[in-house]
């Protein structure tokens, strides 16, 4: 094995920064024989499934190419990172000082991943985040070496407001967790629903992962709004339909959401989730054949029906080849590997997508509805919807 070092890059990026007192060191390897892949996602949890479901769709697009980036093996490593912001950095860093990734592919959670980002930006590693929407990984802390796959914690919110208020509902409670992608998620939510004509009554929230929902319920009975409109994913978002189907409020005020509310949990959430619409970039419905052979191909594969966050991690697989054809392998190559990425046209099961220039999926949001464990697609709600990248400058 060759020998690694830890060195000051020659880029004229870099130098640039220098300029500005801004030189960080960058891990630069020899070129092995194989890519080092790291996955850094949850695998216990509540965010457990979604962990699975993204590595199985990076896989599955770098097997459908015959298993190799650029014509080099892959060899994968693995941490669990357990939804654990405090672990954020240590975890990180495990993959990229101890086992010496050339890519590191994550995470689900938002908080988890600015110490992702952190350790990115200060090593220069390649970052690849399959789903979390955290608004800084592609605003103020962006980065040339840090690309999103999947979107901003306020893209599919920013499509919900209007079609709220297009279906009479003008007065609103939301709900989420409080914590930064619950936040997020408000932001989008709260700037397309007021612009439409909407009115927000109440904003409640409890802290991530607790899962009591009934006195924040109880309150929502006694608002009495419109409709209610929510963040929630995973298993807390099952239990969160359900106890709203329990409480009565189900048949009384409609549940709206982003669509993480009903993305692979649909089985755990039974009967009442129907009914619930909710705003998303994929659906598993989509009619197109694209997406029809992505989901047979997955199902015989992995014995699951994919959802969105396989979706998201088969387009980080494609990204990345497409990245790595360009350069016929050679990851070092960083200014040619990343003109490729950004230029890149991914032809996704969600439809096609391009990349923005802070390195985030512009991307139609679709408009589903939950009939009988299906989110159905019920129209576009906004076509190449795109982050505003606020405070992005890349070094």
């Amino acid at each position: 094995m060759t020998s690694r070092r830890l060195v000051l890059t020659r880029s004229a990026a870099v130098i640039g920064a220098a300029s500005t007192g801004l030189l960080l060191p960058e891990i630069v390897r020899a070129q092995s024989a194989k890519v080092r892949v790291g996955f850094m996602l949850p695998y216990t949890g509540t965010f457990a499934q979604l962990g699975v479901a993204i590595e199985n769709g990076f896989r599955m697009a770098v097997n459908e190419q015959g298993g190799k980036l650029g014509g080099r093996e892959i060899e994968y490593f693995k941490v669990d990172d357990e939804s654990e912001p405090s672990k954020g950095i240590e975890n990180a860093n495990k993959l990229v000082q101890r086992d010496k990734v050339d890519v590191l592919v994550g995470t689900v959670h938002s908080g988890v991943q600015m110490g992702i980002q952190k350790v990115a930006r200060d090593t220069g590693v390649l970052s690849l985040i399959p789903n979390a929407g955290v608004h800084a990984a592609t605003r103020s802390l962006c980065a040339p070496n840090v690309f999103r796959t999947s979107f901003t914690n306020s893209q599919p919110t920013r499509a919900l407001g209007k079609a709220m208020v297009d279906r009479g509902h003008k007065k609103a409670v939301w709900i989420t967790w409080k914590y930064a992608a619950g936040d997020e998620a408000f932001e989008g939510f709260k700037e397309s629903y007021t612009a439409a004509g909407g009115t927000i009554v109440k904003e409640l929230g409890l802290p991530f992962p607790q899962v009591e929902f009934q006195a924040l319920l109880t309150e929502i009975a006694a608002l009495k709004p419109d409709a209610v409109a929510c963040f929630f994913a995973g298993g807390g978002a099952a239990k969160f339909i359900r106890d709203y189907a329990a409480s009565g409020l189900k048949d009384k005020i409609p549940l709206y959401g982003s669509g993480f509310l009903t993305e692979g949990v649909l089985d755990a959430a039974g009967p009442a989730a129907n009914g619930i619409i909710t705003t998303m970039h994929y659906s598993d419905s989509l009619p197109t054949l694209r997406n029809g052979q992505f989901r047979l191909n997955y199902a015989k594969t992995f014995r699951l029906q994919p959802d969105v966050y396989a979706v998201q991690g088969y387009d980080t697989g494609l990204l990345l080849i497409q990245g790595a054809n360009a350069v016929k392998g050679d990851l070092n190559n960083k200014p040619a590997l990343y003109k490729a990425m950004e230029s890149a046209v991914i032809d996704s099961p969600r439809g096609k997508w391009t990349m923005s220039p802070s390195h985030n999926p512009v991307q139609d949001m679709y408009l589903r509805v939950v009939e009988n464990k299906e989110n159905k697609v019920i129209g576009v709600a906004a076509k190449a919807l795109a982050d505003s990248g606020a405070g992005c400058k890349m070094a």
